[in-house]
């Protein structure tokens, strides 16, 4: 599909629009919680915090907040499926019970990937099954402009070079444990659900009636639905979003229960955060350390070994490959580790920016065997984050390129409990402000998604930071 296709339908009223909006999330009284499979999430969002970790003290500071959203970073892409069933009822039945003690009532948004990876459905499945009262319906949204990602006639796209292609014919849809062959979403939740949900019975959200302000219509469609079945919104901007949210809050205040799979644009628009401006080159600098920069890059899509060899061609960026594929030797992987520990420590002490990357070709097994496929770029994550936790110097800056990679880079390397979000180094390019018992307080922390941004990207970031 051609990118012009996204231009001809017309534009929103604005001042219409926005009133409207507007006065409709006066009457959402309700907590925002947002289960997010990876810190990427944010992606559209500032003065948010994220929680790593789902302690009930935790969810009780979230819900009391001032703030009607918060993230818990569940980091759930990289568990097995029996891991990610038994952290989904913990956190569920504390989230439960903190809303019944403070009467909040409150709606989940299980965040997952625009490019459709990730445990779907076991995700929405557990948590309509933790709850005491099962969802009518579960929304799939998996839209994001900033990465390029759009729903058009119930087909999910991804932008690539200025062509628009179904996701299903995209390397994301190859992935070796959350692969899958549809592009349709109707016939994706059908795959993916092993024909428990059925293409026929999804309800479907069209751009022509978001675009028309068929408020009434969408409405009517949302009170239909049941028994758990799922609505596909199609959308190409956030003012889509605007116009459904509308809608769902018209449902709510009717007595109706949803779940939200949706991608990061969505948190922004039901959360009603304001658009912000780039964070500049200050407010992403550490000024109280001498030392260079520091990149982390874990991911194996394409667009991150393109990013990579692009950021490579600066000068003054020093390559350090971690050999990934160690993994499958303990003996040799502890020293690979002790190695480059000390390579980074002597080299951002001494002002120079580092790029520490695992190797470009990942380390593939048999077919059939995906849980241990992802145990395996689990154990190369923890390599890269036992790295990254044992040095002694203080870059710069830390950038971690991956959605695995830099959840457990913040977790476990950088030791962040609780995070607020300053907002983006570019376009759905989030920034973390580290809490005071981090590894590094206070430090901005860049999140930087695999499969997103333009391939010169990671090195215009970097020669700007620099």
């Amino acid at each position: 599909m051609e990118l012009r296709t996204l231009y001809q339908f017309s534009n929103y009223n604005q001042t219409v629009l926005n009133e409207r909006y507007q006065e409709a999330l006066k009457q959402f009284p309700y907590k925002i919680v947002i289960l997010d499979d990876d810190p990427t999430g944010i992606q559209k969002v500032h003065g948010v915090h994220v929680y790593t970790n789902w302690e009930e003290e935790s969810i009780l500071e979230g819900f009391q907040s001032d703030n009607q959203m918060f993230f818990i970073l569940t980091n759930s892409r990289a568990f097995s499926r029996e891991k990610t069933v038994q952290v989904h009822q913990d956190i569920m039945i504390k989230i439960e019970k903190i809303s019944n003690q403070l009467n909040q009532p409150y709606i989940i948004v299980s965040r997952g990937d625009s490019t459709l990876r990730g445990h779907f459905p076991l995700e929405s499945e557990t948590i309509n099954k933790t709850l005491s009262k099962p969802f009518d319906g579960e929304f799939i949204i998996p839209f994001f402009k900033e990465g390029g990602r759009f729903t058009i006639e119930n087909i999910h796209y991804v932008k690539i070079k200025d062509k628009l292609i179904p996701v299903g014919d995209t390397e994301f849809a190859q992935d070796r444990t959350f692969g899958f062959k549809s592009s349709h979403l109707g016939d994706y939740i059908e795959e993916k659900s092993n024909g428990i949900y059925k293409k026929e019975n999804v309800t479907y959200i069209s751009l022509e009636d978001l675009r028309s302000f068929n408020i009434d219509k969408i409405t009517k469609q949302l009170l239909q639905v049941n028994n758990f079945n799922k609505i596909v919104v199609n959308a190409i901007s956030d003012d889509d979003l605007k116009v459904l949210s509308i809608a769902i809050v018209n449902a709510l205040k009717q007595g109706k229960r949803f779940l939200f799979r949706t991608a990061a644009s969505f948190t922004k628009v039901i959360g009603n955060i304001s658009d912000q401006d780039l964070l500049s080159k200050e407010k992403m600098i550490n000024s109280n350390s001498d030392g260079g920069g520091l990149i982390i890059v874990g991911s194996y899509v394409q667009k991150t070994t393109q990013q990579l060899q692009e950021l490579l061609k600066l000068d003054f960026v020093k390559p350090i490959e971690f050999n990934s594929d160690l993994t499958l030797n303990n003996e040799k992987l502890e020293g690979e580790i002790t190695k480059k520990i000390k390579e980074l420590d002597e080299s951002i002490s001494d002002g120079q920016t580092c790029v520490i990357f695992t190797k470009r070709k990942q380390l593939k097994l048999a077919t059939g065997i995906e849980e241990k496929q992802l145990a395996i770029s689990v154990k190369i994550s923890k390599g890269l984050t036992r790295i990254i936790r044992s040095l002694r110097c203080k870059p710069k800056y830390i950038i971690a390129k991956g959605g695995i990679t830099s959840s457990q880079i913040g977790t476990d390397a950088l030791n962040v409990r609780k995070a607020l979000v300053l907002g983006q180094a570019l376009p759905g390019i989030p920034v973390w402000l580290t809490d005071e018992n981090s590894k590094y307080p206070n430090m901005p922390y860049i999140i930087f998604p695999g499969n997103v941004g333009e391939v010169t990207d990671l090195k215009e970031l970097v020669e700007l930071l620099s």
